[in-house]
């Protein structure tokens, strides 16, 4: 977070949203707080229909259930639009069961839909790559490869509604005109 100033962040479910939470709360996130497999669905969505950088921040075992939306990624190409898989081949957040990342790769799947992707192993590498990203007007899939752990936090204390209005609220002066009305 400390490399985002206003972009938009759409967060996964589970540990993911409560560490960003405690990081750093902002109206321009938006918590997944019950629809694993859908926060780069929703970011992509967010990204065609605003004029503002988007960032989803996905796990692996989420994007697994919902490989589809890279294909429509690769379609699409908003070129405000980047998918963060943090990838450490479990479900962090119901206990640890592995993923079939370890033989599967996401990067190479991300690549095969036409997406600009890379994988990062190294803090420093990561860094280079989200100060890159955030510059860049394209798509890109940064899939960065982790070691399992959550951090202990609490939960979200924010009402799922109050949190949705927020976000919608604090999204309104970058809507895209459209044309039809």
């Amino acid at each position: 977070m400390e490399y985002i100033k206003d972009e938009i962040v759409v967060c996964n479910i589970g540990f993911p949203s409560k560490e960003l939470y405690h990081i750093k709360d902002r109206p321009e996130n938006f918590y997944m707080l019950g629809s694993m497999g859908l926060c780069s669905s929703i970011g992509l969505g967010l990204a065609l229909s605003l004029n503002k950088k988007v960032i989803a921040i996905e796990g692996d075992g989420s994007l697994l259930m919902n490989l589809g939306t890279l294909s429509t990624i690769g379609y699409t190409q908003p070129d405000n639009f980047i998918l963060y898989v943090i990838d450490n081949s479990v479900y962090g957040s119901t206990g640890n069961q592995r993923t079939h990342t370890e033989s599967t790769s996401l990067c190479g799947i991300a690549r095969a839909c036409g997406i600009d992707a890379v994988e990062v192993f190294q803090e420093d590498d990561l860094r280079r790559v989200i100060e890159e990203s955030l510059n860049d007007s394209k798509s890109k899939v940064i899939v960065v490869k982790a070691e399992p752990y959550n951090e202990k936090v609490e939960n979200i204390p924010l009402h799922p509604m109050y949190i949705k209005f927020r976000f919608m609220e604090s999204i309104k002066p970058y809507r895209k005109k459209n044309s039809n009305k």
